[in-house]
């Protein structure tokens, strides 16, 4: 495993504390996930998942979708070279559609 995707598993696992302490939010599945399959599946299984996660929905209704999956990566440039075009795309436009400001 690259450094690089060691880094972005330490980001998903820190989004899933950031959740809890921040958000008051545990974000069971997601973690169940992280175990199971480590950041970067969880996040690629995440993004093309044909409905959004309740993870999602619940942290949109917390009014905190900078602890997504999908704005992690799309804020972070660095981890644009892990996902495809088409992965970012779908990043991008979910954010958009749920109101997110982009930094």
């Amino acid at each position: 495993m690259s450094d690089l995707m060691k880094a972005f598993d330490q980001a998903m696992l820190e989004i899933y504390k950031r959740a809890k302490s921040e958000a008051g939010y545990t974000p069971s599945e997601f973690f169940r996930m992280l175990s199971d399959h480590g950041g970067y599946e969880t996040a690629r299984r995440l993004i093309r998942a044909s409905t959004i996660s309740s993870g999602y929905v619940r942290l949109y209704e917390l009014q905190r979708l900078d602890l997504t999956v999908e704005a992690v990566i799309i804020e972070n440039l660095k981890w644009h070279e892990l996902f495809s075009d088409e992965e970012l795309e779908i990043c991008r436009n979910r954010l958009r559609e749920y109101g997110y400001n982009f930094t």
